[in-house]
């Protein structure tokens, strides 16, 4: 049986929109109401900001030079940033089932054609940042 969150449920939905809401309005506090995935989405939203330099750090190294972060759209950076923190520091979760999440959430904010580009994007960078992770 399929399980299906509502957008306002989905906790990925719910870590784009914290993690926006800190990284763009530093005056938003963060506040984590009751939710069935509340430690997940705790964990993943305060490693995010905790780790944010290293991120940037990973992706403009992953992606290559002809790849600009700070051209792309505000969300579309927010996504990218949690993706990369889960594929970085949660190697339980399979790579497929983390870009397939974000595809799900980025669907409330993207446009179809920015979803296309973030789906290449997610499988490249997860596919580097495994890979690299797994030789350690």
């Amino acid at each position: 049986m399929k399980t299906y969150f509502k957008p306002k449920n989905n906790p990925r939905v719910i870590i784009i929109q914290k993690l926006y809401g800190k990284f763009y309005n530093e005056d938003n506090d963060l506040d984590f109401p009751k939710h069935r995935f509340k430690k997940f989405i705790k964990d993943i939203v305060l490693g995010t900001i905790e780790r944010n330099d290293l991120i940037l750090e990973e992706l403009n190294s992953k992606l290559g030079d002809q790849f600009i972060f700070k051209k792309l759209d505000k969300i579309f950076q927010t996504i990218l940033k949690a993706a990369t923190y889960e594929f970085m520091y949660k190697p339980n979760l399979s790579i497929n089932i983390i870009i397939k999440e974000y595809l799900n959430s980025s669907n409330f904010f993207l446009e179809d054609s920015q979803t296309k580009y973030l789906n290449a994007l997610l499988d490249d960078l997860g596919k580097k940042l495994r890979s690299k992770n797994a030789r350690i």
